[in-house]
Formats: structure tokens, C-alpha cells, sequence
């Protein structure tokens, strides 16, 4: 797949940047988001899965750890066993994205083109370690993972993070559930780090989806005291025909002690996107987002506002094999 946008904030930041967002960061020129290979081997019973690639969005996701130059080239990369004398359970040794979270990094298996609040600030990209996965029955999939931590390839302390995750599948409705715990501080193992994420996501029509994303983070600090975020985000989607779709967003996300965005502060955001598929394999989408906050948070000419309105237009190609 290969990904692109230009993006025009109205707020003119003399830094170019925008305030708040993860991999749409560029104001007023076109950047290239990702280009990326991905290659999947079903384990029967070995198997293997790489995701390979360049761009900002893969500078963005390694930009926090001490990871080996080569690792930034890659957003997953993990061998795994599945034998049929297991019944159903998958061990995976390697690196993979993160279970947190209703959105994901490729662009165009989300509803909007820019990612949530939650997304960007809220929840880890991805770990490295071991992960079990597990079927009960028709309906439920659990996995219980050991891993370095939260965007870690290489381990920055002795302990570990532990990540056990849930999703109840029905017809129309899936409830996913996600709990991490561990130290998240490097060279020590006090101060640990819990996450609790929960999202649901309904199939109401052919062609209307929509969902509900939860999260709830604490960070207890190395010195005295605990940081601690909350948020909340909905988003829907409805397909006009094969070619047209419209989706809008809105989310609330209280960073009560500036543990995550660096300021203490309560951000709103809402988006409308409309998407067109040119053809099967080039889609475009057109963007308006406003982000607010009780912070005068955001640079405007060279002063702060507690509004961030911006306009996109994305430009996504993507071939794989048709199934």
C-alpha cells in the first residue's frame, strides 16, 4: 500500500505542524504517510507475518524507543505456531501492533483518514514479546501476551509488561476487551503502567457500522504521585453504493496531569470524512477535523488558541490478493 496527504491548517502554525495528531503532524504540503509491503504466511503449522515500509508514519511509531536502526523499517514482524494438536491456539514470537484500541495504522481499514485522540495519545502502536492466542467456543478469542512494553523492541528495564485481551464475536456485534499492565519506566522496574481498553463495534446494516471506544490509563511515577487519563469515542460510518462513503467521529479525552499530551487538559475533536474509491485498488478521502481543548493548547500565527480547525485530502492505494 502506499498513502499520501496534503493538509491545510487554518490556524497558520509558524512550525508547520499540527497540534495533537499522530501521523496527519504536516501542515501546507503534501507528505508521504506510508509506503509498505506486507507478506503472510499462515502458520500450518509454521507460519510468518512481515509488514515493511517507510514514511513518517513508521518514523512516528519508533520515534520513543532505543530500537536497532534496521527495526524502524518495520511495523510487524513475528513468526508464529499453530499445530492441529493445540485445538485452536497460536503462539506468535516477534513483534506486533498493540490489541488496544477500535482504530489500527493502515490508513484505509479506519472509518476517518486522521486517527483519534485514543489512537494517538491513549494506548501503545505495537510490543514485542510472545503472545497465546486461544478460541472458546464460536463466540470468544483471548490472547495472553509478554512482552518488552509499550513501543519497545529491545527491553528498557528488567521486568515485563503483561497484556491479556478478550473479544466476544456475535452476528452483528463485537466486544473487544484489553488489559496491560507492567513497568513502562526505563532501568527500573518501579512506577507500572495499567491500561484498560474496551471498544464495541456494531454492524447495524450492510451498510452502516459504527462503535464505541473506552480507555482508561494510570502511570504510577517513579517519585511520589500517579498520572492518570481518560476518554471516550464514537464513530460511524455509511457506505453510499461501492464507491462513496461518509464517517464522522467524536471523542472526548481528559489528560488530567499532562502524562500523555505534555499539558494538562480536556480535548474535544470532532471529524467528517467522505471517501471515493476511484477504483478496486486507489481510494481518496476528504477531511474536515476540529480539535478544541480547555488549553489555550494549539499555535495560531505565533500565539496559542484552544482551537485547531484543519481540511485534508488523502490519497491511498493498496493491492492484495483477492480471496
Amino acid at each position: 500500500m502506499f498513502d499520501g496527504y496534503v493538509d491545510t491548517n487554518f490556524n497558520n502554525p509558524p512550525s508547520g505542524f499540527n497540534g495533537l495528531r499522530n501521523f496527519d503532524v504536516r501542515s501546507d504540503m503534501p507528505h508521504v504517510n506510508m509506503g509498505m509491503i506486507t507478506i503472510d504466511h499462515a502458520p500450518a503449522p509454521v507460519g510468518f507475518h512481515l509488514d515493511v515500509g517507510f514514511g513518517e508514519t513508521f518514523d512516528i511509531i519508533h520515534s520513543g524507543n532505543r530500537d536497532p536502526g534496521a527495526w524502524n523499517y518495520f511495523k510487524q514482524a513475528y513468526v508464529s505456531l499453530k499445530p492441529k494438536s493445540w485445538h485452536s491456539i497460536e503462539i506468535d514470537f516477534g513483534e506486533f501492533v498493540t490489541s488496544a484500541g477500535a482504530e489500527v495504522i493502515e490508513t484505509n481499514q479506519n472509518y476517518n483518514y486522521s486517527r483519534s485522540l485514543l489512537f494517538a495519545w491513549a494506548i501503545p502502536y505495537s510490543h514485542t514479546g510472545v503472545r497465546v492466542q486461544y478460541a472458546l467456543g464460536s463466540h470468544f478469542t483471548g490472547s495472553f501476551q509478554v512482552v518488552n512494553g509499550w513501543n519497545n523492541v529491545e527491553p528498557i528495564n528488567s521486568g515485563k509488561t503483561y497484556g491479556f485481551t478478550g473479544a466476544y464475536a456475535w452476528k452483528k456485534v463485537t466486544w473487544n476487551h484489553n488489559y496491560y499492565v507492567g513497568p513502562e519506566h526505563a532501568h527500573t522496574t518501579k512506577g507500572w503502567r495499567n491500561l484498560y481498553d474496551t471498544s464495541v463495534a456494531v454492524n447495524l446494516t450492510d451498510n452502516l457500522t459504527s462503535y464505541v471506544n473506552f480507555d482508561y490509563g494510570r502511570d504510577k511515577n517513579v517519585g511520589p504521585g500517579a498520572s492518570t487519563w481518560v476518554g471516550v469515542a464514537g464513530a460511524a460510518r455509511y457506505a453510499i453504493g461501492k464507491k462513496y462513503a461518509v464517517a464522522g467521529r467524536l471523542e472526548f479525552f481528559d489528560d488530567k496531569n499532562g502524562f500523555s499530551t505534555g499539558t494538562a487538559q480536556t480535548v474535544k475533536e470532532f471529524t467528517l470524512t467522505g471517501e471515493y474509491k476511484i477504483t478496486g485498488w486507489l481510494m481518496t478521502r476528504g477531511e474536515f477535523r476540529t480539535d478544541w481543548s480547555d488549553k489555550p493548547f494549539f499555535e495560531n500565527n505565533g500565539s496559542g488558541t484552544k482551537t485547531q480547525p484543519t481540511l485534508l485530502l488523502g490519497l491511498i492505494a493498496y493491492v492484495a490478493p483477492k480471496k
